[in-house]
């Protein structure tokens, strides 16, 4: 444990080395670098990450899908538990720790959410959200590795989640552990096949789309925008569908979305709607 909490300290200390190089007037100095990568995780994506996310959609049945998506959210709940608690958010912590307790027994462990069937709201936060609240700059937009967009405040924040706060870290057989990472990311991948494909289709350069997206969309996060400008919702909610992906469904959507557009930022505003 020591050992983990050591290593956490060097990353976090790497990691916010970088983010000096980011001013209010460009806030994506590593674009060279960001780009690079970028590239690298679509070609993975494309190559290995998208075909094994699609046939485990169209293998799988739905209640298995949305049962193991359930699962994760629970696990993932217990995060945002801990950054609530962080941030002095008192009682939304005690709502969360209700719906983890709830999706954990009567839910069976979560693979049923029964806290949002019967109205509960479900929240997320993480400690990058947390470092902002408490007046943290979100640094320098970066790019990860299998990972996607952030920023190197949110980058200290997704290892010091991973490492400290979620469950899954503290498995102690290495294998299983290793199993239930590599199944809890072909889960993520499958919930936004039909986003990704939206965004693929919604600029010429989906590279600054995602970019400019993802930081007006996590700022509105650690602003805490009200559940109306920021869509909380996920697959795991009950009324939740998991429709069928295919590229006439993705087509039809685009075109809907901006058939009366008046301006490129309002379709473009829609459609970061969409992806988020």
């Amino acid at each position: 444990m020591n050992m983990r909490i050591f290593k956490l300290f060097i990353v976090v200390l790497v990691i916010f080395q970088v983010s000096g190089c980011a001013t209010h007037t460009n806030q994506d100095p590593l674009e060279s670098f960001n780009r690079a990568i970028y590239k690298f995780n679509d070609v993975a994506d494309d190559a290995i990450i998208k075909p094994i996310s699609k046939g485990y959609k169209n293998i799988a049945p739905t209640f298995i899908v949305k049962g193991v998506n359930n699962f994760f959210n629970n696990i993932r709940d217990v995060v945002t538990v801990i950054n609530e608690l962080l941030q002095g958010k008192i009682e939304y912590a005690a709502n969360d720790t209700g719906r983890i307790l709830v999706n954990s027994t009567i839910g069976l462990l979560g693979f049923v959410d029964v806290h949002s069937m019967n109205g509960g709201e479900r929240r997320k936060e993480d400690f990058g959200q947390t470092l902002g609240y408490w007046g943290v700059g979100q640094g320098a937009y970066l790019v990860l590795p299998f990972v996607g967009p952030s920023t190197t405040r949110d980058a200290v924040g997704f290892v010091t989640d991973t490492l400290a706060f979620d469950p899954i870290s503290y498995i102690n057989n290495v294998r299983g552990r290793n199993q239930v990472r590599l199944l809890q990311f072909i889960d993520a991948r499958t919930e936004l096949l039909n986003a990704s494909a939206i965004m693929d289709e919604a600029s010429l350069d989906p590279y600054a789309f995602q970019r400019d997206a993802y930081l007006q969309y996590r700022e509105a996060l650690v602003n805490d925008k009200p559940s109306g400008d920021i869509d909380y919702t996920d697959t795991a909610n009950s009324d939740y569908n998991f429709e069928e992906y295919t590229e006439g469904s993705t087509n039809k959507s685009t075109t809907e979305n901006c058939t009366n557009k008046l301006t490129t930022e309002n379709c473009k505003a829609q459609k970061v709607s969409q992806v988020k």
